[in-house]
C-alpha cells in the first residue's frame, strides 16, 4: 500500500508542478525531478522498489508514441541526414569518447564496461526535450531537429548498452556482430510497427464505442514494444513506426474520436512524464544516499565524463550543422546560435537512468559488476549537468540569444493550410445536390460561413430550434435546419480530408496540419445535431 500511495503522491505532485511551473515559466520535469530528491529527505520516507527492467516498457511506449504521432513519414524522408548524424553518429561517437575517457579514469573498469557507460548517457531524452524545449518558444527547424534526434537515438544506445553488458558478463569484448544485429533489429522493429498499424486500423474498423477506439490508441504502443522485444529488435522503433502508421491511416469522418483521443493523450503524457520524472528524482537521491561517504571519491572522474558528453555533444553539432550551408547562406553567428542551442538542448532522461539501473550486480563467474557503483554515480551526474541545468537556464539562454521564434512562420503556415481546407470544402458544397435543395439566403449564409471557416449556427437554440414558431413553420425551420447541417458534414469532411492529404505531403508541418484539423473537429463537434 505504501508503493501505490507513493504513486499517487507523485501524480498528484505532477499537477502541483505544472501549476508552479506555469507561474515561475519553468519546465515542470525539472520541477518534478528535484521536488522528488527533496522528498527523500523526509524522515521515514518510504522507497519505491520497481524492477529496473519495467522502466523502459512501462515509460518509454506511452511517450515515445504520444510524441512520434506529432510527426509524419514525410518528415523522416527529409531529415533522413538528421537521423544518421545524430540519432546513430552522435550516439556511437558520445559512447567510444565515454568510454575511452571512463577506461582511462575509472580503475578496472573494463572496456565492455566503459562502452555500456557511454551507451547509457549517449542519447539525449525525447521526454526531457519535448518537454522542456517546447516551452521556451525555440525556432521549428531547431525543434524539428531535436525531435527527429530524440525519436530514433535510443535504439542505436540500447542496442550498444545491451551487447556491451552481455560480453561483460560473457568475459569478452564486443565484436563486428554488433552491426548487423542492430541493422536487423531495425527492419524486423519496422516490420512489426507497419502490422502493428495495419491491425489497429482493422480493429478501429471493426470497433464503433469511441471510448474502445481511444483505449486502442493506448494498447497498441504498448504490444508492439513487448513484440518487438521478444524478437529482439528495437521496441523504440517499432512504437514510432505504429505511431507514424496510425496517423498516416486516419480518416476525415472520425472527428469525435480524435477529440477524445487529443484530450485522453494529453493527460496521459503529462502524468506518465511527471510520474517518470519523479521516480529518476527519487533513484538519484537513493543512489547518492547509498554511496554516503564514498560518493566524493567518484566525482573527478564523473566530471569528467560530464565534460566530454558536452564537448562532444557541440562539436558533432558544430560539425553537422557545417555540412548544412544552405539553411545559412554565410551566417555564421545563426550558425553559432544554432549549435550553443542544439547543444543545451541535449538533455538526458529516462533511457539513461533505465540503463543505469538495469545493470546486473554480478557477472556469469559470480563476481561484482566491475565498477558498478561508479558507473551509477556517473550515469546520475550526467542527468543533472545535462537535464537540470539547462531545464532550468534554456529559456534565459534563448532571450539571450534573441532566438525565441515569434510564430510568424507558423502561423503564416496555417493561414495558408485553412485557405486550402475552405476551397476543399466550397468545392464540395457546389457539387453537392443538397445546395440546391437550401434557399438563396441558406446559400449565402452557408458559403459566409465557410469564407471564414466559422461555422457556428447563429440565432437558434441549439436545444429547441425553432421554438416558439408555429407548427408549419416549425417544420420548415427543422428541415431547413436538417439540410444545413448535413450540407456542413459534406463541407467539413471535404476540409478535413484536405487536411489529412496536405499532412503527406513533403514540406508540411505536420503540427500545423493537426492544428488546423483539430479545429475543424472541434467545429464538427459543436454543431447541432438533427433529430
Amino acid at each position: 500500500m505504501e508503493q501505490l500511495a507513493l504513486i499517487v503522491g507523485l501524480l498528484f505532485a505532477t499537477v502541483l508542478a505544472v501549476g508552479l511551473g506555469d507561474r515561475l515559466k519553468l519546465p515542470y520535469p525539472v520541477l518534478m525531478l528535484l521536488m522528488a530528491m527533496v522528498m527523500t529527505f523526509i524522515p521515514g520516507f518510504p522507497e519505491l522498489a520497481i524492477d529496473p527492467e519495467l522502466i523502459l516498457p512501462v515509460f518509454l511506449p506511452p511517450l515515445l508514441f504520444a510524441t512520434a504521432q506529432r510527426s509524419s513519414w514525410q518528415v523522416f524522408q527529409l531529415r533522413w541526414r538528421t537521423l544518421l548524424w545524430l540519432a546513430v553518429g552522435l550516439v556511437v561517437v558520445t559512447t567510444v569518447f565515454v568510454a575511452g575517457a571512463a577506461w582511462l579514469l575509472i580503475p578496472g573498469i573494463g572496456i565492455p564496461a566503459a562502452i555500456a557507460l557511454g551507451a547509457m548517457v549517449a542519447p539525449p531524452d525525447p521526454v526531457a526535450v519535448e518537454s522542456v524545449a517546447g516551452k521556451v518558444h525555440m525556432p521549428r527547424k531547431l525543434m524539428n531537429i531535436l525531435q527527429s534526434e530524440g525519436l530514433f537515438n535510443d535504439a542505436a544506445a540500447i542496442v550498444i548498452f545491451q551487447a556491451a553488458v552481455a560480453a561483460t558478463l560473457a568475459g569478452r569484448n564486443l565484436d563486428a556482430s554488433l552491426v548487423p544485429k542492430f541493422l536487423l533489429g531495425i527492419v524486423f522493429a519496422v516490420i512489426i510497427g507497419v502490422l502493428m498499424g495495419y491491425a489497429a486500423k482493422l480493429v478501429t474498423w471493426l470497433v464503433t464505442a469511441g471510448v474502445a477506439r481511444t483505449a486502442v490508441s493506448l494498447v497498441v504502443p504498448f504490444a508492439a514494444y513487448i513484440l518487438a522485444e521478444e524478437v529482439h529488435a528495437s521496441g523504440v522503433i517499432a512504437v514510432v513506426v505504429v505511431a507514424l502508421e496510425m496517423k498516416r491511416h486516419a480518416r476525415p469522418e472520425d472527428a469525435s474520436e480524435r477529440v477524445s483521443q487529443a484530450a485522453f493523450w494529453d493527460v496521459v503524457e503529462l502524468l506518465a512524464t511527471g510520474l517518470a520524472f519523479g521516480l529518476v528524482g527519487l533513484d538519484i537521491r537513493q543512489v547518492i544516499h547509498h554511496e554516503g561517504a564514498g560518493i566524493f571519491a567518484m566525482v573527478p572522474a564523473a566530471i569528467a565524463v560530464c565534460a566530454v558528453v558536452v564537448v562532444v555533444r557541440f562539436l558533432w553539432t558544430w560539425l553537422y550543422l557545417s555540412t548544412r550551408r544552405s539553411l545559412y547562406r554565410g551566417d555564421w553567428v545563426g550558425m553559432l546560435k544554432d549549435v550553443v542551442i542544439l547543444s543545451y538542448s541535449g538533455m538526458r532522461g529516462l533511457a539513461t537512468l533505465a540503463l543505469a539501473l538495469a545493470l546486473p550486480l554480478v557477472l556469469d563467474d559470480g563476481s561484482a559488476f566491475p565498477a558498478r557503483d561508479q558507473i551509477l554515480v556517473t550515469a546520475c551526474a550526467v542527468l543533472l549537468v545535462t537535464l537540470v541545468l539547462p531545464g532550468l537556464t534554456l529559456p534565459a539562454l534563448m532571450k539571450v540569444l534573441k532566438a525565441q521564434d515569434d510564430g510568424a512562420e507558423e502561423k503564416e503556415a496555417t493561414r495558408m493550410l485553412g485557405r486550402r481546407a475552405q476551397k476543399a470544402a466550397m468545392l464540395a458544397l457546389k457539387e453537392s445536390e443538397l445546395v440546391n435543395q437550401l434557399t438563396p439566403e441558406q446559400q449565402a449564409m452557408m458559403a459566409k460561413r465557410f469564407k471564414s471557416l466559422h461555422l457556428e449556427l447563429q440565432g437558434a437554440d441549439p436545444e429547441h430550434p425553432g421554438k416558439g414558431l408555429p407548427d408549419d413553420l416549425r417544420e420548415r425551420f427543422a428541415k431547413g435546419r436538417e439540410l444545413m447541417v448535413a450540407a456542413q458534414t459534406i463541407a467539413l469532411d471535404a476540409a478535413r480530408q484536405e487536411v489529412l492529404v496536405a499532412r503527406k505531403e513533403l514540406g508540411m508541418d505536420p503540427e500545423v496540419a493537426d492544428h488546423v484539423l483539430r479545429q475543424l473537429d472541434l467545429r464538427t463537434m459543436v454543431m447541432p445535431k438533427t433529430d
